[in-house]
């Protein structure tokens, strides 16, 4: 029986796919046990800003071509790195 591997791909999509047509216990001789956590856990938190704030914020974030997450976030690590 010729049949097909399982992609090598990180694309949900094509995993998708291919999993709606195939059988997992097809392939139970090639999965592996692991483990450490496959995915990375992130979390959210909510910064309260005044309207003025945030304006600066924007500016300071559209001046260096990233959004103002990506600029508080940056900010953050910054400072957690100096500990």
């Amino acid at each position: 029986m010729n049949r097909t591997n399982i992609p090598q791909t990180d694309s949900i999509q094509e995993l998708a796919h291919f999993w709606d047509r195939h059988d997992l216990t097809d392939f139970e001789n090639e999965l592996e046990e692991v483990d450490e956590p496959i995915f990375e856990l992130s979390v959210q938190l909510l910064v309260v800003l005044a309207p003025g704030e945030l304006e600066i914020l924007n500016a300071l974030a559209q001046s260096r071509g990233i959004s103002p997450e990506n600029l508080i976030r940056e900010w953050v690590i910054e400072h957690i790195d100096q500990v």
